[in-house]
């Protein structure tokens, strides 16, 4: 199975970004032990700060063959109707990931834009969110 990892703005700085919420491993040596623990499939990853650049990411999925793919949208969840709509648009697989709890937060992060195109949402969870969100995709 072919998955990909698609990472919104600010989550390149995971292991530094408020390691408080987000804790302190850095995603790129976590990305490795994901891809140890599923030998099996192939997993990749993509990370940008550019709305439009994921969501032309999310359009080439489907002609790059991939099986299912892991979206945390950072912020754009609670505001980008364009990734929603790409999401909606593509036949594979979305499960939405969210690092930290939202519902902890603030207000803001509790409305999500893209998780009713999703197949389902995974929220609090640390890293270990993402291991989950491959689960459910298999």
């Amino acid at each position: 199975m072919r998955i990909l990892i698609i990472n919104g703005p600010n989550l390149g700085n995971i292991g530094r970004r408020e390691p408080e919420i987000y804790g302190h491993e850095n995603f790129d040596e976590y990305i490795d032990k994901l891809k140890a623990k599923f030998p099996e499939h192939q997993i990749d990853y993509y990370q940008s700060h550019i709305e439009g650049e994921i969501v032309a990411r999310l359009h080439r999925t489907e002609t790059e063959k991939y099986d299912g793919v892991v979206l945390n949208a950072g912020a754009y969840s609670h505001s980008s109707y364009s990734i929603r709509d790409a999401v909606a648009a593509i036949s594979i697989p979305v499960t939405m990931v969210h690092i930290s709890n939202v519902y902890e937060r603030e207000h803001f992060r509790h409305e999500n834009a893209i998780a009713a195109k999703c197949k389902g949402t995974i929220t609090g969870f640390g890293l270990k969110s993402y291991e989950l969100a491959i689960y459910s995709l298999l």
